[in-house]
């Protein structure tokens, strides 16, 4: 499990710049959590804003199935969760 979390870290923080041009993501606090050790929630907050590209790019960086939701934290910001299986 820490290898796998270890890579998407990894792969989420070069490639979130490429497809965020944008900075809703990027930059923005993060949060990964492990589940029942099969599933891996990665939380962004504080989003101002999030379009579709931008959730299948991340999708494309996570590289496995995996789901979005957003959220509202507050009137003006969000909380997007992905929401992968490891198994």
């Amino acid at each position: 499990m820490n290898e796998f979390l270890n890579d998407l870290q990894q792969r989420l923080g070069n490639g979130l710049a490429a497809i965020d041009p944008h900075h809703r993501l990027h930059g923005r606090p993060v949060s990964y959590r492990v589940i029942d050790g099969k599933t891996v929630e990665i939380t962004y907050r504080d989003v101002a804003g999030i379009a579709e590209a931008e959730v299948l790019g991340v999708k494309r960086l996570i590289g496995r199935e995996c789901f979005c939701t957003v959220s509202p934290q507050s009137a003006e910001r969000l909380i997007v969760r992905f929401v992968v299986s490891v198994t």
